[in-house]
């Protein structure tokens, strides 16, 4: 689930990304890989009109940035822009770490055909 980015030179720098656990979409990870210019455009493009001035993510801001930095605190939190939780990614990752974050999240592509709600946290 895609709920924001980070600003970067031209488009974005990263995507920031959840589940829904309920009915609150909860925080899980910012990633900047796996994305070429010919990916990065069009999705930039898709961010258009899904701009929201508020965080959608129930769980932020975080007190801490970890150890890892994985965290998003609200220092953090104003170099980010906020979308409406309706696009749907494939993210690869190698593990949830103790503080329910995504470790090395790499992005796939967009799921057209998913429902944003039915996101849910994977073991």
């Amino acid at each position: 689930m895609i709920g924001g980015y980070t600003l970067g030179d031209r488009h974005f720098d990263a995507l920031i990304l959840g589940y829904w656990e309920g009915d609150r979409l909860m925080y899980a990870a910012r990633t900047r890989s796996g994305f070429t210019r010919a990916v990065r455009e069009p999705l930039a493009q898709r961010f258009r009109g899904l701009e929201t001035p508020t965080c959608p993510f129930a769980n932020l801001p975080e007190a801490r940035a970890g150890r890892w930095g994985e965290g998003l605190t609200a220092a953090k939190m104003k170099n980010c822009r906020w979308l409406r939780p309706v696009l749907v990614g494939q993210f690869e990752f190698v593990e949830w770490t103790p503080e329910n974050h995504l470790r090395h999240a790499r992005f796939i592509a967009l799921m057209e055909h998913r429902n944003a709600r039915e996101v849910q946290r994977d073991s």
